[in-house]
Protein backbone atom coordinates (compact mmCIF):
# COMPACT_ATOMS: atom_id res chain seq x y z
CA UNK A 1 0.00 0.00 0.00
CA UNK A 2 2.90 2.47 0.55
CA UNK A 3 4.14 1.63 -3.31
CA UNK A 4 0.76 3.82 -4.70
CA UNK A 5 1.50 7.27 -3.58
CA UNK A 6 5.12 6.61 -4.63
CA UNK A 7 4.65 5.74 -8.09
CA UNK A 8 2.07 8.56 -8.20
CA UNK A 9 4.77 11.12 -7.49
CA UNK A 10 6.67 9.79 -10.06
CA UNK A 11 4.01 9.24 -13.21
CA UNK A 12 3.21 13.22 -12.03
CA UNK A 13 7.03 14.05 -12.55
CA UNK A 14 7.41 12.38 -15.77
CA UNK A 15 4.32 13.61 -17.51
CA UNK A 16 3.43 16.92 -16.05
CA UNK A 17 5.07 18.98 -19.09
CA UNK A 18 2.87 17.57 -21.37
CA UNK A 19 -0.38 17.20 -19.25
CA UNK A 20 -0.04 21.06 -18.57
CA UNK A 21 1.61 22.48 -21.38
CA UNK A 22 -0.29 23.04 -24.55
CA UNK A 23 0.28 24.10 -27.43
CA UNK A 24 -1.66 27.39 -29.13
CA UNK A 25 -2.12 27.34 -32.68
CA UNK A 26 -3.07 30.68 -35.04
CA UNK A 27 -4.82 30.86 -37.97
CA UNK A 28 -4.68 33.97 -39.51
CA UNK A 29 -6.89 34.98 -42.99
CA UNK A 30 -7.66 38.20 -44.94
CA UNK A 31 -11.02 39.49 -46.20
CA UNK A 32 -10.88 37.45 -48.97
CA UNK A 33 -9.46 34.49 -50.49
CA UNK A 34 -7.20 36.76 -52.81
CA UNK A 35 -5.37 38.31 -49.34
CA UNK A 36 -5.42 34.80 -47.33
CA UNK A 37 -3.16 33.32 -50.17
CA UNK A 38 -0.77 36.75 -49.57
CA UNK A 39 -1.09 36.24 -46.32
CA UNK A 40 -0.13 32.39 -46.54
CA UNK A 41 2.64 33.17 -48.61
CA UNK A 42 4.82 34.81 -46.12
CA UNK A 43 5.29 31.66 -44.04
CA UNK A 44 3.82 32.76 -40.50
CA UNK A 45 4.13 30.46 -37.72
CA UNK A 46 1.29 28.28 -36.65
CA UNK A 47 2.47 27.11 -33.22
CA UNK A 48 2.93 29.18 -30.45
CA UNK A 49 3.56 28.93 -26.70
CA UNK A 50 2.04 31.29 -25.20
CA UNK A 51 -0.71 34.05 -26.03
CA UNK A 52 2.68 36.52 -25.76
CA UNK A 53 4.63 34.72 -29.12
CA UNK A 54 1.25 34.66 -30.76
CA UNK A 55 0.89 38.70 -30.32
CA UNK A 56 4.71 38.97 -31.45
CA UNK A 57 3.78 37.04 -34.92
CA UNK A 58 0.54 38.93 -35.75
CA UNK A 59 2.70 42.18 -35.44
CA UNK A 60 5.79 40.68 -37.38
CA UNK A 61 3.36 39.83 -40.21
CA UNK A 62 1.69 43.09 -40.31
CA UNK A 63 5.15 44.44 -40.76
CA UNK A 64 5.85 41.96 -43.62
CA UNK A 65 2.82 43.06 -45.42
CA UNK A 66 4.05 46.84 -44.89
CA UNK A 67 7.00 46.13 -46.81
CA UNK A 68 5.14 44.41 -49.75
CA UNK A 69 3.38 48.00 -50.57
CA UNK A 70 0.27 47.20 -48.30
CA UNK A 71 0.37 49.94 -46.29
CA UNK A 72 -3.02 50.77 -45.64
CA UNK A 73 -3.37 46.99 -44.02
CA UNK A 74 -5.34 47.05 -40.86
CA UNK A 75 -5.51 44.43 -38.24
CA UNK A 76 -9.82 43.29 -37.37
CA UNK A 77 -9.11 41.04 -34.62
CA UNK A 78 -6.82 38.57 -33.07
CA UNK A 79 -10.14 36.60 -30.74
CA UNK A 80 -9.74 33.50 -29.05
CA UNK A 81 -12.05 30.42 -30.57
CA UNK A 82 -11.02 27.94 -28.10
CA UNK A 83 -8.50 26.77 -25.13
CA UNK A 84 -5.56 26.03 -28.03
CA UNK A 85 -6.90 27.93 -30.95
CA UNK A 86 -6.68 31.85 -31.73
CA UNK A 87 -7.62 33.50 -35.06
CA UNK A 88 -6.79 36.68 -36.67
CA UNK A 89 -7.99 38.51 -39.65
CA UNK A 90 -6.52 41.47 -41.55
CA UNK A 91 -7.79 43.53 -44.14
CA UNK A 92 -4.61 44.26 -46.80
CA UNK A 93 -6.62 47.06 -48.99
CA UNK A 94 -4.71 48.46 -51.74
CA UNK A 95 -1.63 47.79 -52.34
CA UNK A 96 0.89 50.49 -53.62
CA UNK A 97 3.54 49.28 -56.22
CA UNK A 98 6.03 52.14 -56.48
CA UNK A 99 7.37 55.19 -54.52
CA UNK A 100 9.05 58.25 -56.03
CA UNK A 101 11.63 59.42 -53.92
CA UNK A 102 12.76 63.32 -53.40
CA UNK A 103 15.53 64.19 -52.26
CA UNK A 104 18.38 67.23 -52.13
CA UNK A 105 21.58 66.52 -54.85
CA UNK A 106 23.90 68.14 -52.12
CA UNK A 107 23.31 65.55 -49.39
CA UNK A 108 23.46 62.45 -51.94
CA UNK A 109 25.37 61.79 -55.04
CA UNK A 110 24.04 61.40 -57.95
CA UNK A 111 26.59 58.24 -58.96
CA UNK A 112 24.94 56.81 -55.51
CA UNK A 113 21.22 57.33 -57.05
CA UNK A 114 22.16 55.72 -60.42
CA UNK A 115 23.54 52.21 -58.19
CA UNK A 116 20.36 52.15 -56.88
CA UNK A 117 17.73 52.65 -60.01
CA UNK A 118 16.87 53.34 -63.54
CA UNK A 119 14.47 55.84 -63.21
CA UNK A 120 16.05 59.09 -62.27
CA UNK A 121 14.73 62.48 -62.59
CA UNK A 122 15.71 65.93 -61.50
CA UNK A 123 14.94 65.73 -57.83
CA UNK A 124 13.05 62.56 -57.53
CA UNK A 125 13.79 58.63 -58.41
CA UNK A 126 11.80 56.07 -58.48
CA UNK A 127 11.93 52.90 -56.54
CA UNK A 128 10.14 49.65 -56.42
CA UNK A 129 7.99 49.30 -52.89
CA UNK A 130 9.53 46.30 -51.94
CA UNK A 131 12.92 47.67 -52.42
CA UNK A 132 12.63 50.56 -49.92
CA UNK A 133 14.65 49.29 -47.02
CA UNK A 134 17.67 47.84 -48.65
CA UNK A 135 18.00 50.92 -50.40
CA UNK A 136 18.06 53.49 -47.19
CA UNK A 137 20.41 50.96 -45.92
CA UNK A 138 22.64 51.16 -49.30
CA UNK A 139 22.69 54.67 -49.32
CA UNK A 140 23.21 54.98 -45.59
CA UNK A 141 26.66 52.77 -45.77
CA UNK A 142 27.81 54.78 -48.67
CA UNK A 143 27.64 57.78 -46.91
CA UNK A 144 29.08 56.36 -43.97
CA UNK A 145 32.23 55.53 -46.09
CA UNK A 146 32.65 58.95 -47.12
CA UNK A 147 33.24 59.88 -42.76
CA UNK A 148 29.60 60.22 -41.73
CA UNK A 149 29.16 57.41 -39.50
CA UNK A 150 26.94 58.42 -37.07
CA UNK A 151 24.40 59.91 -40.13
CA UNK A 152 20.83 58.82 -40.02
CA UNK A 153 18.24 58.62 -42.65
CA UNK A 154 14.53 58.08 -43.33
CA UNK A 155 11.64 58.86 -45.65
CA UNK A 156 9.20 61.92 -44.30
CA UNK A 157 5.73 63.55 -45.72
CA UNK A 158 4.51 60.24 -47.24
CA UNK A 159 1.99 60.64 -49.22
CA UNK A 160 -0.23 58.89 -51.92
CA UNK A 161 0.39 60.52 -55.55
CA UNK A 162 -2.26 58.31 -57.17
CA UNK A 163 -4.00 54.60 -57.18
CA UNK A 164 -0.96 52.45 -57.25
CA UNK A 165 1.86 54.56 -56.47
CA UNK A 166 3.35 57.01 -53.13
CA UNK A 167 5.78 59.57 -52.77
CA UNK A 168 8.19 60.80 -50.07
CA UNK A 169 10.91 62.98 -48.96
CA UNK A 170 14.30 61.62 -48.22
CA UNK A 171 15.67 62.98 -44.53
CA UNK A 172 19.24 62.47 -44.33
CA UNK A 173 20.62 63.54 -40.62
CA UNK A 174 24.28 63.74 -40.24
CA UNK A 175 27.51 65.91 -38.80
CA UNK A 176 29.11 68.78 -41.44
CA UNK A 177 32.20 67.55 -40.40
CA UNK A 178 33.43 64.31 -41.84
CA UNK A 179 35.17 61.51 -39.64
CA UNK A 180 38.80 60.83 -40.38
CA UNK A 181 41.48 58.82 -38.58
CA UNK A 182 43.65 60.25 -36.28
CA UNK A 183 45.49 58.07 -34.29
CA UNK A 184 46.67 54.59 -35.07
CA UNK A 185 46.88 52.65 -31.55
CA UNK A 186 48.52 48.64 -32.35
CA UNK A 187 47.72 46.12 -29.39
CA UNK A 188 49.59 42.96 -28.45
CA UNK A 189 52.50 43.67 -30.98
CA UNK A 190 53.22 46.79 -30.47
CA UNK A 191 56.60 46.55 -32.94
CA UNK A 192 54.53 45.59 -35.49
CA UNK A 193 56.22 47.26 -38.88
CA UNK A 194 54.35 51.23 -39.24
CA UNK A 195 54.99 50.74 -42.95
CA UNK A 196 53.20 47.69 -43.73
CA UNK A 197 50.56 49.61 -42.10
CA UNK A 198 50.91 52.17 -44.92
CA UNK A 199 51.95 50.76 -47.44
CA UNK A 200 50.51 47.34 -47.35
CA UNK A 201 47.27 47.39 -45.48
CA UNK A 202 46.64 50.94 -47.01
CA UNK A 203 45.50 52.04 -43.04
CA UNK A 204 47.33 55.36 -42.23
CA UNK A 205 46.31 59.11 -40.44
CA UNK A 206 44.26 61.54 -42.04
CA UNK A 207 42.49 58.84 -44.55
CA UNK A 208 38.34 59.17 -44.48
CA UNK A 209 37.06 57.00 -41.75
CA UNK A 210 35.12 53.54 -42.99
CA UNK A 211 35.00 50.98 -40.65
CA UNK A 212 33.84 48.09 -43.27
CA UNK A 213 36.97 48.81 -45.34
CA UNK A 214 39.30 48.91 -42.14
CA UNK A 215 38.03 45.20 -41.19
CA UNK A 216 38.54 44.26 -45.17
CA UNK A 217 41.98 45.65 -45.55
CA UNK A 218 43.32 43.84 -41.90
CA UNK A 219 41.96 40.40 -43.06
CA UNK A 220 44.66 40.67 -45.41
CA UNK A 221 46.96 39.98 -42.74
CA UNK A 222 46.48 36.70 -43.18
CA UNK A 223 48.61 37.04 -46.41
CA UNK A 224 51.65 37.42 -43.75
CA UNK A 225 53.49 35.00 -42.24
CA UNK A 226 54.75 37.29 -39.13
CA UNK A 227 51.69 38.59 -38.01
CA UNK A 228 47.63 38.15 -37.35
CA UNK A 229 44.78 39.72 -36.34
CA UNK A 230 43.54 38.44 -32.46
CA UNK A 231 40.68 40.65 -32.06
CA UNK A 232 38.28 42.86 -34.38
CA UNK A 233 39.47 46.78 -34.71
CA UNK A 234 37.96 49.10 -32.23
CA UNK A 235 37.66 52.32 -32.46
CA UNK A 236 37.06 55.67 -30.09
CA UNK A 237 35.73 57.96 -31.14
CA UNK A 238 35.86 62.15 -28.83
CA UNK A 239 34.43 65.03 -30.23
CA UNK A 240 37.29 66.37 -31.89
CA UNK A 241 39.27 63.09 -33.10
CA UNK A 242 39.08 59.50 -34.38
CA UNK A 243 41.59 56.98 -33.23
CA UNK A 244 41.43 53.41 -34.46
CA UNK A 245 42.85 50.00 -32.21
CA UNK A 246 44.51 47.44 -34.01
CA UNK A 247 44.81 44.09 -32.08
CA UNK A 248 47.56 41.96 -33.41
CA UNK A 249 50.17 39.02 -32.79
CA UNK A 250 53.28 38.40 -33.12
CA UNK A 251 53.77 34.48 -34.83
CA UNK A 252 56.52 32.01 -35.55
CA UNK A 253 58.09 32.65 -38.58
CA UNK A 254 61.76 31.40 -39.09
CA UNK A 255 62.55 28.26 -41.25
CA UNK A 256 64.61 25.27 -41.21
CA UNK A 257 64.64 23.10 -43.66
CA UNK A 258 66.75 20.29 -44.66
CA UNK A 259 66.74 17.02 -46.30
CA UNK A 260 69.00 13.62 -46.49
CA UNK A 261 68.76 11.41 -49.66
CA UNK A 262 70.34 8.45 -51.04
CA UNK A 263 70.55 5.97 -54.16
CA UNK A 264 72.19 3.26 -55.58
CA UNK A 265 75.61 5.26 -58.11
CA UNK A 266 74.61 3.41 -61.59
CA UNK A 267 78.32 2.89 -61.76
CA UNK A 268 79.64 1.93 -58.77
CA UNK A 269 76.39 0.50 -57.54
CA UNK A 270 77.56 2.03 -53.90
CA UNK A 271 74.70 3.99 -51.84
CA UNK A 272 75.35 7.48 -51.92
CA UNK A 273 73.97 10.58 -49.91
CA UNK A 274 73.38 14.28 -51.05
CA UNK A 275 71.21 16.78 -48.94
CA UNK A 276 70.70 20.58 -48.22
CA UNK A 277 69.86 22.83 -45.12
CA UNK A 278 67.87 26.06 -46.09
CA UNK A 279 67.15 28.54 -42.89
CA UNK A 280 65.38 31.47 -43.76
CA UNK A 281 64.94 34.00 -40.63
CA UNK A 282 61.47 36.53 -40.82
CA UNK A 283 61.09 39.88 -39.46
CA UNK A 284 63.37 39.07 -36.70
CA UNK A 285 64.32 43.24 -36.27
CA UNK A 286 60.60 43.81 -36.80
CA UNK A 287 60.92 45.33 -40.04
CA UNK A 288 59.52 42.57 -42.39
CA UNK A 289 62.58 41.76 -43.48
CA UNK A 290 63.84 38.38 -44.64
CA UNK A 291 67.21 36.41 -44.73
CA UNK A 292 67.71 33.12 -46.55
CA UNK A 293 70.59 30.91 -46.67
CA UNK A 294 71.28 27.90 -48.38
CA UNK A 295 73.89 25.21 -48.81
CA UNK A 296 73.32 22.04 -51.07
CA UNK A 297 75.75 19.26 -51.87
CA UNK A 298 74.45 16.22 -53.90
CA UNK A 299 76.26 13.37 -55.12
CA UNK A 300 77.28 14.52 -58.78
CA UNK A 301 80.22 16.33 -56.49
CA UNK A 302 78.08 19.82 -56.72
CA UNK A 303 77.80 22.50 -53.75
CA UNK A 304 75.80 25.25 -53.65
CA UNK A 305 75.96 28.14 -51.21
CA UNK A 306 73.33 30.82 -51.78
CA UNK A 307 72.45 33.96 -49.46
CA UNK A 308 68.90 36.26 -50.35
CA UNK A 309 68.04 39.08 -48.19
CA UNK A 310 65.14 41.23 -48.73
CA UNK A 311 64.05 44.73 -47.46
CA UNK A 312 60.60 46.14 -47.81
CA UNK A 313 59.47 49.54 -47.84
CA UNK A 314 62.98 51.11 -47.48
CA UNK A 315 63.03 54.94 -45.62
CA UNK A 316 59.39 54.24 -45.40
CA UNK A 317 58.72 54.21 -49.16
CA UNK A 318 56.42 51.65 -51.02
CA UNK A 319 59.58 50.06 -52.56
CA UNK A 320 61.60 47.60 -51.20
CA UNK A 321 64.95 45.54 -52.49
CA UNK A 322 66.29 42.18 -52.95
CA UNK A 323 69.70 40.94 -52.76
CA UNK A 324 71.46 37.49 -54.16
CA UNK A 325 74.39 36.05 -54.00
CA UNK A 326 74.58 32.48 -55.50
CA UNK A 327 77.82 30.07 -55.67
CA UNK A 328 78.01 27.42 -57.70
CA UNK A 329 80.64 24.60 -57.72
CA UNK A 330 80.77 21.36 -60.11
CA UNK A 331 83.66 19.28 -58.74
CA UNK A 332 86.77 20.31 -60.48
CA UNK A 333 85.34 21.48 -63.48
CA UNK A 334 83.91 25.35 -63.08
CA UNK A 335 82.73 27.67 -60.83
CA UNK A 336 79.86 30.15 -61.36
CA UNK A 337 78.51 33.30 -58.93
CA UNK A 338 75.71 35.06 -59.37
CA UNK A 339 74.58 38.65 -58.09
CA UNK A 340 71.43 39.99 -58.16
CA UNK A 341 69.67 43.42 -57.30
CA UNK A 342 66.26 44.11 -57.40
CA UNK A 343 64.08 46.93 -56.53
CA UNK A 344 59.99 45.13 -55.85
CA UNK A 345 56.70 46.81 -55.38
CA UNK A 346 53.93 45.57 -53.67
CA UNK A 347 50.62 46.13 -55.45
CA UNK A 348 48.55 44.76 -52.91
CA UNK A 349 48.89 41.77 -50.32
CA UNK A 350 49.02 39.06 -53.13
CA UNK A 351 51.35 40.61 -56.18
CA UNK A 352 54.20 41.97 -56.35
CA UNK A 353 56.34 43.32 -59.67
CA UNK A 354 60.27 42.98 -59.10
CA UNK A 355 63.12 44.88 -61.32
CA UNK A 356 66.70 44.98 -61.57
CA UNK A 357 70.37 43.69 -62.62
CA UNK A 358 71.50 40.17 -62.66
CA UNK A 359 75.35 39.83 -63.24
CA UNK A 360 77.07 36.42 -63.79
CA UNK A 361 80.90 35.03 -63.34
CA UNK A 362 81.74 31.89 -64.36
CA UNK A 363 85.39 30.12 -64.84
CA UNK A 364 86.68 27.12 -65.89
CA UNK A 365 88.61 25.50 -63.53
CA UNK A 366 90.33 22.58 -66.06
CA UNK A 367 93.60 23.07 -67.65
CA UNK A 368 93.14 24.94 -70.95
CA UNK A 369 91.59 23.58 -73.81
CA UNK A 370 91.11 20.04 -71.75
CA UNK A 371 87.01 20.59 -72.01
CA UNK A 372 86.23 23.13 -75.46
CA UNK A 373 82.65 23.29 -73.76
CA UNK A 374 83.37 25.11 -70.70
CA UNK A 375 84.71 28.55 -70.70
CA UNK A 376 85.28 31.47 -68.77
CA UNK A 377 82.37 34.03 -68.81
CA UNK A 378 81.15 37.42 -68.00
CA UNK A 379 76.82 37.71 -68.59
CA UNK A 380 74.56 40.56 -67.68
CA UNK A 381 70.90 40.78 -67.81
CA UNK A 382 68.00 43.49 -66.86
CA UNK A 383 65.21 41.50 -65.64
CA UNK A 384 61.76 42.02 -64.36
CA UNK A 385 59.55 39.68 -62.58
CA UNK A 386 55.89 39.56 -61.20
CA UNK A 387 54.65 37.31 -58.28
CA UNK A 388 51.41 36.05 -57.53
CA UNK A 389 50.67 34.40 -54.08
CA UNK A 390 47.54 33.15 -52.35
CA UNK A 391 48.19 31.63 -48.73
CA UNK A 392 45.84 29.43 -46.64
CA UNK A 393 47.43 29.34 -43.25
CA UNK A 394 44.34 27.30 -41.72
CA UNK A 395 45.69 24.61 -43.40
CA UNK A 396 49.19 23.63 -41.25
CA UNK A 397 50.44 20.93 -43.26
CA UNK A 398 50.20 23.26 -47.12
CA UNK A 399 50.04 27.15 -46.01
CA UNK A 400 50.16 28.10 -49.40
CA UNK A 401 47.16 27.26 -51.94
CA UNK A 402 48.61 29.14 -55.04
CA UNK A 403 51.83 30.72 -56.34
CA UNK A 404 53.31 32.07 -59.92
CA UNK A 405 56.55 33.29 -60.36
CA UNK A 406 57.22 34.61 -63.88
CA UNK A 407 61.03 36.42 -64.89
CA UNK A 408 62.17 37.10 -67.77
CA UNK A 409 65.61 39.08 -68.28
CA UNK A 410 67.58 40.84 -71.23
CA UNK A 411 71.39 41.01 -71.82
CA UNK A 412 74.50 39.31 -73.38
CA UNK A 413 77.15 36.97 -72.69
CA UNK A 414 80.78 38.04 -72.69
CA UNK A 415 84.22 36.08 -73.53
CA UNK A 416 87.68 37.05 -74.15
CA UNK A 417 86.74 37.22 -77.51
CA UNK A 418 83.63 37.24 -78.53
CA UNK A 419 80.35 39.61 -77.05
CA UNK A 420 76.84 38.00 -77.63
CA UNK A 421 73.28 38.92 -76.90
CA UNK A 422 70.84 36.67 -74.32
CA UNK A 423 67.25 36.63 -72.94
CA UNK A 424 65.52 34.04 -70.63
CA UNK A 425 62.65 33.05 -69.36
CA UNK A 426 62.00 31.35 -65.86
CA UNK A 427 58.50 30.51 -64.74
CA UNK A 428 57.19 28.33 -61.60
CA UNK A 429 53.63 28.02 -60.67
CA UNK A 430 51.31 25.59 -58.16
CA UNK A 431 48.28 25.58 -57.13
CA UNK A 432 46.23 23.05 -54.81
CA UNK A 433 43.01 22.05 -55.81
CA UNK A 434 40.87 21.15 -52.42
CA UNK A 435 38.39 18.62 -53.47
CA UNK A 436 37.03 18.58 -50.29
CA UNK A 437 38.54 18.59 -47.05
CA UNK A 438 40.58 15.55 -46.81
CA UNK A 439 41.37 15.04 -50.65
CA UNK A 440 43.17 17.89 -52.85
CA UNK A 441 45.07 17.82 -56.11
CA UNK A 442 48.78 19.19 -56.27
CA UNK A 443 49.54 21.10 -59.84
CA UNK A 444 53.20 22.32 -60.71
CA UNK A 445 54.68 23.53 -64.07
CA UNK A 446 58.30 24.51 -63.89
CA UNK A 447 60.52 25.73 -66.60
CA UNK A 448 63.03 27.84 -68.09
CA UNK A 449 64.69 29.07 -71.43
CA UNK A 450 68.13 30.25 -71.90
CA UNK A 451 67.85 31.79 -75.75
CA UNK A 452 71.78 32.14 -77.28
CA UNK A 453 73.42 31.46 -80.94
CA UNK A 454 75.49 28.89 -78.94
CA UNK A 455 75.97 27.85 -75.32
CA UNK A 456 78.56 26.96 -72.93
CA UNK A 457 77.89 24.00 -70.29
CA UNK A 458 78.81 25.98 -67.27
CA UNK A 459 76.31 28.46 -68.47
CA UNK A 460 73.54 25.36 -69.14
CA UNK A 461 69.87 25.39 -66.82
CA UNK A 462 70.16 22.58 -64.27
CA UNK A 463 67.24 20.95 -62.49
CA UNK A 464 66.28 17.30 -61.19
CA UNK A 465 65.83 16.08 -57.87
CA UNK A 466 63.00 16.47 -55.13
CA UNK A 467 62.22 20.31 -56.14
CA UNK A 468 61.81 19.74 -59.73
CA UNK A 469 61.71 16.26 -61.39
CA UNK A 470 61.64 13.27 -58.62
CA UNK A 471 63.58 10.37 -59.08
CA UNK A 472 66.43 12.12 -60.48
CA UNK A 473 70.19 13.34 -58.66
CA UNK A 474 69.62 16.99 -58.05
CA UNK A 475 70.79 19.23 -60.42
CA UNK A 476 71.92 15.95 -62.39
CA UNK A 477 70.16 17.71 -65.89
CA UNK A 478 71.85 20.53 -67.94
CA UNK A 479 69.66 22.18 -70.57
CA UNK A 480 69.38 25.00 -72.47
CA UNK A 481 65.45 24.46 -72.62
CA UNK A 482 63.52 22.64 -69.65
CA UNK A 483 59.65 22.17 -68.45
CA UNK A 484 58.59 19.67 -66.54
CA UNK A 485 54.92 19.14 -64.42
CA UNK A 486 54.81 18.01 -60.72
CA UNK A 487 51.23 16.60 -59.66
CA UNK A 488 50.15 15.16 -56.44
CA UNK A 489 46.96 13.14 -55.39
CA UNK A 490 46.79 13.93 -51.10
CA UNK A 491 44.77 12.76 -48.57
CA UNK A 492 44.55 13.85 -44.97
CA UNK A 493 44.14 11.14 -42.72
CA UNK A 494 43.94 14.28 -40.52
CA UNK A 495 45.64 17.49 -39.44
CA UNK A 496 48.87 16.02 -38.63
CA UNK A 497 49.55 13.43 -41.37
CA UNK A 498 49.04 12.99 -45.31
CA UNK A 499 50.04 10.78 -47.98
CA UNK A 500 50.22 11.49 -51.77
CA UNK A 501 51.24 9.93 -54.76
CA UNK A 502 54.07 11.12 -57.35
CA UNK A 503 53.46 11.93 -61.10
CA UNK A 504 56.15 14.06 -62.56
CA UNK A 505 57.04 14.12 -66.46
CA UNK A 506 59.76 16.70 -68.07
CA UNK A 507 61.16 17.92 -71.40
CA UNK A 508 64.26 19.49 -71.95
CA UNK A 509 66.66 20.07 -74.77
CA UNK A 510 70.41 20.68 -74.78
CA UNK A 511 71.97 22.25 -77.73
CA UNK A 512 75.42 21.15 -77.34
CA UNK A 513 75.09 17.50 -77.36
CA UNK A 514 72.01 17.75 -79.80
CA UNK A 515 69.81 15.98 -77.35
CA UNK A 516 65.94 16.18 -76.54
CA UNK A 517 64.59 13.75 -74.22
CA UNK A 518 61.47 13.31 -72.28
CA UNK A 519 61.52 12.12 -68.35
CA UNK A 520 59.40 10.93 -66.14
CA UNK A 521 59.09 9.93 -62.18
CA UNK A 522 56.50 7.81 -60.39
CA UNK A 523 56.59 7.41 -56.90
CA UNK A 524 54.74 7.83 -53.05
CA UNK A 525 55.36 9.85 -50.27
CA UNK A 526 53.90 11.16 -46.76
CA UNK A 527 53.93 13.91 -44.47
CA UNK A 528 54.21 13.93 -40.53
CA UNK A 529 53.83 16.88 -38.58
CA UNK A 530 55.66 16.25 -35.29
CA UNK A 531 56.85 18.83 -32.62
CA UNK A 532 60.04 18.99 -34.37
CA UNK A 533 58.45 19.91 -37.56
CA UNK A 534 56.76 19.34 -41.25
CA UNK A 535 58.69 15.41 -41.93
CA UNK A 536 58.35 14.36 -45.15
CA UNK A 537 59.25 10.98 -47.27
CA UNK A 538 59.37 10.73 -50.81
CA UNK A 539 60.16 7.91 -52.65
CA UNK A 540 60.39 8.07 -56.35
CA UNK A 541 61.96 6.13 -59.43
CA UNK A 542 63.08 8.46 -62.45
CA UNK A 543 63.12 7.14 -66.15
CA UNK A 544 64.05 8.70 -69.70
CA UNK A 545 61.60 7.75 -72.64
CA UNK A 546 63.11 5.02 -73.94
CA UNK A 547 64.91 3.19 -71.56
CA UNK A 548 62.70 0.49 -68.76
CA UNK A 549 61.60 1.04 -65.72
CA UNK A 550 64.86 -0.03 -63.23
CA UNK A 551 64.16 -0.68 -59.30
CA UNK A 552 67.64 0.49 -58.89
CA UNK A 553 66.97 4.21 -60.55
CA UNK A 554 64.64 4.84 -57.30
CA UNK A 555 65.55 7.27 -55.10
CA UNK A 556 64.61 8.13 -51.48
CA UNK A 557 64.51 11.78 -50.29
CA UNK A 558 63.96 12.40 -46.58
CA UNK A 559 63.05 16.38 -45.30
CA UNK A 560 62.38 17.97 -42.10
CA UNK A 561 61.04 22.09 -42.33
CA UNK A 562 60.87 23.49 -38.57
CA UNK A 563 59.13 26.77 -37.95
CA UNK A 564 60.14 28.55 -34.87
Amino acid sequence: MQKTPFLYLIICILFSTKLFCQSLHLKIQGKTIYETRIIDSLNYLNTHKNYKSINNEVDSIQKALYKKGFIENELKFLRKINDSTFSAEFYLKKKFNTIYIYYKKTEVDASIIEMISKDIFDDYFKLNFSEIENTLTFINSKISEKGRPFSKLYLSNIRIRDNSNIEGSLIIESTQQKRSINNIVVKGYEKFPQSYLKHYLKIKPKQIFDLNKIKNKINQLNNLIFAKEIKSPEVLFSKDSTTLYLYLEKTKSNAFDGFLGFGTNEVTSKLEFDGYLNLNLVNNLNFGESFRLLYKSDENDQKTFEVDVSLPYLFKSPIGADFLLRIFKRDSSFTTTNQSAKLHYQINSKHKIYAGIIATESNNLLRENFNSTISNYKTQYLTIAYQFLKPQFYNVLFPTKSKLYFETGFGGRKTSNSTERQNQITIDAFNIFNLNQKNSIYFRINGANLISDTYFENELLRFGGINSIRGFEENSLFSNLYGLVNTEYRFQLNNAIYIHSIIDAAYFENKIINTKEKLYGYGFGFGILTKAGLFKFNYANGKNENIKFKLSNSKIHLSLTTIF
